[in-house]
């Protein structure tokens, strides 16, 4: 049973940063992105990332941007992972050569069922993981799950080793159902996590890790 990794999202102040390290999050992600509320330029990712530890992975986000502002943000944290969260196809996301995790926007509702998860991972294949976020109005952040009972999550395409991310609604109250749901390669928290847009919170933060330590306790009890 491997242990189930923790990415925190959208992180805007030191102070967050070196919390959710402390806490045991495995990966930081600070969102290039200007219309979100948790957005941060590139010269500001990069000076949250300088207080990272070895091990934990600094994660660009992305939606829908230039080929300029990738490259501003790899010139500000050199060593981070991207993450596409808009409408870009896989050619886009393979151009700037660096590994990185593809966002599906999964629909709410009954809407689920008819989203074809396998197809949208073989189009990605490159891709270090595909990140499960719920579609809402504009892009990710808006702390609505999707339907976990619509995909065969045993087929060899959906399993671990495919480096599924879960995301959209996770909360401390929650994510226990979803990794023994999903039994995802890792799971990713931004909203569940606030006390306000942008502003983790200490107790949040090590409330999820420590559900996220309790879900994997309970699939492995050895």
């Amino acid at each position: 049973m491997q242990r189930t990794r923790i990415k925190i999202c959208g992180l805007t102040r030191e102070s967050d940063v070196g919390h959710a390290v402390q806490a045991g999050a495995d990966a930081i992600g600070f969102v290039l992105y200007p219309p979100s509320p948790r957005a941060v330029s590139a010269q500001r990712a990069g000076e949250l990332a300088q207080g990272l530890p070895p091990f934990v992975t600094p994660v660009l986000l992305f939606v829908n941007a230039s080929a300029q502002e990738v490259q501003a943000g790899l010139a500000a944290v050199p060593h981070a992972l991207l993450q596409f969260h808009g409408d870009e196809t896989p050619s886009q996301c393979a151009a700037p050569g660096r590994p990185y995790i593809r966002a599906a926007r999964v629909p709410t509702g009954d809407g689920a069922a008819g989203f074809d998860l396998l197809k949208y991972a073989q189009d990605f294949s490159d891709a270090q993981a595909v990140l499960l976020d719920a579609h809402v109005p504009g892009y990710g952040g808006g702390g609505v799950a999707f339907d976990w009972t619509a995909f065969p999550w045993s087929h060899p395409l959906l399993s671990a080793s495919a480096r599924l991310v879960l995301s959209g609604g996770l909360t401390p109250a929650n994510v226990i159902d979803g990794i023994r749901l999903v039994r995802p390669w890792a799971v990713d928290v931004s909203s569940g996590v606030e006390s306000a847009k942008g502003i983790k919170s200490p107790e949040l933060i090590d409330r999820f890790v420590g559900a996220v330590r309790q879900a994997d306790a309970l699939l492995d009890p050895g």
